[in-house]
């Protein structure tokens, strides 16, 4: 259901609308002005960022400074006096600017009924806003929006958490949905640290540790970060060219000397490596950037990138690689609407199981990507083939006929393990935990017709009978 008056903010249904229009009510006109003044059609909405901070200004007013939800918000940490970065100073600037705008405000003064008297309050807010916002996703954890939680927001982070931040969407309560959820990845003891990652993990060392004092202001310590730089990382990794089944560290320009960790082959070309990871990193950006405008572009981008990055011996854990496994598959996954071929199925499953055993070894079980990455792959080999093989390959990846079915019931089964871990036992592994379960419950049955078919048919074949002897 689309809101009737800003016609820009969309509801699943008449009692999710009810609900938010306390709200929605203040920012409804705020929307209206914005998409009047916008310069095109592409700037008529604005930003998560500008959206949730009006909200947050609004809640300050009406619920008063000294309530507690306006003092949570305030004792949430600011980084104003460490903002040095350029680009985070623009940004900073861009957003205040862009927030004063979309409350219809004119003068300074004029912000003194939000709690904001000066310009240094107004640079606390946004510093507050940017430092201790989570990413609003859907129970799939694709991206949807922004969130404030001050309570989580004090939790500390680390490249190898013990728990993450999800909206698991569990079915208990529809109406106060969606609901942040910490979920401990593992057992965690008495007076042990709760720990979450703010920012994407599988980055290599050097891109993690940029996003964290460009965003958050510093250095990571945990023991990931800390540990030395000769001990091997999958994030940055290569397959031993004389293949022994080793693999080598990433060459770079401070240490372009590579050698298989079990053979200790060295790299052959470590410069034509660099390269290769150097236009794989480009692609990856242009492609991302490329997706939501132009999607085939982006996807003959990293049709054509990846098989780059294969060659060079990368493994699928490695960065960028893995990143643009992800990006691949879910642009030809896309391309399900057009018409689905079996030659696009196969690529899709193809590069889903590759992303999978890339995520396995940087990811620990239970986390949550690793189980949506699963269940994902486990739906892929259960949609039904347009153009079979016949007889049925089981020789190849993936397989065909009752050997694809087969393997598509074991991964769902192990994604519903790592589900009920990343997304919580109570919650039942969440909306998505819930669909797998679903699925499999789908594919017994669907096995079991496959069995008793097969057994019919064994039985339906007439038997040779002996003759008898005369006498």
């Amino acid at each position: 259901m689309r809101c009737s008056g800003c016609t820009t903010v969309w509801y699943c249904n008449n009692s999710c609308q009810k609900t938010d229009w306390n709200l929605h009510k203040r920012e409804c006109s705020a929307l209206q002005k914005w998409a009047k003044a916008a310069p095109s059609d592409a700037l008529a909405v604005p930003s998560d960022a500008v959206r949730c901070l009006g909200r947050i200004l609004r809640q300050i007013k009406s619920r008063g400074l000294d309530s507690d939800w306006s003092k949570e918000i305030q004792a949430m940490q600011s980084h104003r006096v460490s903002l040095q970065q350029p680009a985070s100073v623009e940004a900073h600037t861009h957003l205040a600017h862009s927030v004063v705008r979309y409350l219809g405000l004119e003068a300074p003064y004029e912000l003194e009924e939000f709690g904001v008297r000066s310009a240094g309050d107004l640079v606390d807010l946004i510093s507050r806003f940017s430092t201790n916002t989570f990413a609003l996703t859907s129970p799939s954890l694709t991206p949807i929006g922004v969130s404030v939680s001050p309570l989580v927001a004090l939790i500390n982070h680390s490249c190898i958490p013990n728990a993450v931040v999800v909206f698991p969407r569990s079915g208990k309560n529809h109406v106060k949905e969606p609901i942040m959820n910490v979920v401990s990845l593992r057992d965690i003891a008495a007076e042990e640290e709760v720990l979450t990652a703010y920012i994407d993990t599988t980055l290599p060392k050097s891109q993690r540790q940029k996003v964290l004092e460009e965003t958050y202001s510093f250095t990571c310590q945990c023991p990931l970060c800390k540990q030395d730089s000769t001990i091997f990382d999958p994030r940055e990794a290569l397959w031993c060219p004389s293949s022994c089944g080793g693999t080598c560290p990433l060459p770079n320009e401070e240490n372009p000397l590579s050698r298989c960790t079990k053979c200790k082959v060295a790299i052959t070309d470590p410069h034509g490596v660099m390269d290769a990871a150097r236009i794989g990193q480009e692609a990856l950006d242009k492609a991302t950037f490329l997706q939501s405008c132009d999607y085939s572009k982006a996807k003959q981008l990293t049709t054509n990138v990846i098989p780059i990055l294969l060659s060079a011996g990368l493994t699928p854990s490695c960065h960028p690689l893995l990143a643009l496994l992800k990006l691949h598959q879910s642009l030809l996954v896309s391309s399900f609407s057009d018409e689905l071929s079996q030659e696009l199925l196969d690529e899709s499953i193809r590069t889903a199981a590759k992303h999978t055993t890339g995520l396995s070894a940087v990811l620990d079980e239970g986390h949550p990507v690793r189980g949506v990455t699963l269940a994902e792959l486990g739906k892929l080999l259960a949609v039904d083939e347009p153009a079979p093989s016949s007889p049925p390959q089981t020789n190849t990846f993936p397989p065909s006929g009752p050997a694809r079915l087969k393997m598509a019931y074991e991964t769902l089964l192990r994604a519903r393990k790592e589900l009920l871990v990343g997304f919580g036992r109570d919650n039942d592994g969440g909306e998505v935990g819930q669909n797998v379960r679903d699925s499999i419950v789908s594919l017994e049955k669907e096995l079991g017709v496959w069995t008793t078919g097969v057994r019919n048919a064994l039985e339906d074949i007439p038997r040779p009978v002996r003759a008898s002897s005369g006498r």
